[in-house]
């Protein structure tokens, strides 16, 4: 079975605060050209969308750089809901959840490369609610970064999103600054695709394809991202 997992792309659709904004319109028409062609502006992480190392890293690796195989997932569910708007998730709680560790205490091999993190804020999409996304700590990212998995998710990403001034949520005091989890991860080219959306229902285990365009010097570039998983 097969799933889309992709926001649509299109005019006026939401963005990360200072992101450019999308447009999609026309350029030749069939009524006036015989043919249709449409004119696309758009930012490199706009929609569902895949992070390079360059992103946060002046030295890191390129979209085009990254062998197109590193694309095709082994993605695990994780569902953390029930969180609160500009929730931390802990080390801890990922790891409850991701079992990281057997009842023993020692590490297993998850036997995946990504973890998909439902938090259920792809809800929120076009609202500024979608801005006060939980977010992971430095701490759960690190302890991805040593499992040797990176992280979906179905949010802007996974460091905290300046909120809006319209909403009543305020960030709270020892909520971090910059790019921490995005570090972490993208040090260890580890990926991290942002904006998903369609999770409910999945199996816990599944493949998720995510390949980007191929931009030159891209710090990421959108996805068609589609699981499939055994009907």
């Amino acid at each position: 079975m097969f799933r889309d997992l992709s926001r649509p792309i299109e005019t006026g659709m939401p963005t990360y605060p200072g992101d450019p904004e999308v447009t999609l319109a026309p350029d030749a028409t069939h009524e006036a050209d015989g043919y249709a062609t449409s004119e696309l502006r758009t930012g490199t992480h706009a929609g569902t969308h895949l992070d390079a190392p360059r992103h946060t890293l002046s030295e890191g690796a390129t979209v085009e750089e990254i062998d197109p195989g590193r694309f095709a997932f082994d993605a695990r569910l994780v569902d953390l809901r029930p969180l609160r708007a500009r929730e931390a998730i802990t080390a801890d709680a990922l790891e409850n959840e991701a079992r990281f560790l057997g009842d023993g205490g020692d590490a297993v091999d998850l036997g995946v490369d990504l973890l998909v993190l439902r938090t259920g804020w792809a809800a929120h999409w076009g609202s500024d609610r979608y801005r006060d996304h939980p977010y992971l700590t430095e701490a759960a990212a690190a302890r991805c970064r040593d499992r040797g998995v990176g992280v979906g998710v179905d949010a802007f990403g996974p460091d905290p999103t300046p909120t809006a001034a319209r909403t009543n949520v305020a960030p709270a005091s020892d909520e971090p600054d910059g790019t921490p989890a995005h570090d972490v991860l993208l040090k260890e080219s580890l990926p991290i695709v942002e904006n998903l959306c369609g999770l409910d229902g999945l199996p816990a285990r599944f493949r998720l394809y995510a390949f980007p365009l191929r931009l030159r010097g891209g710090d990421g570039s959108p996805v068609r991202a589609v699981a499939e998983w055994e009907g």
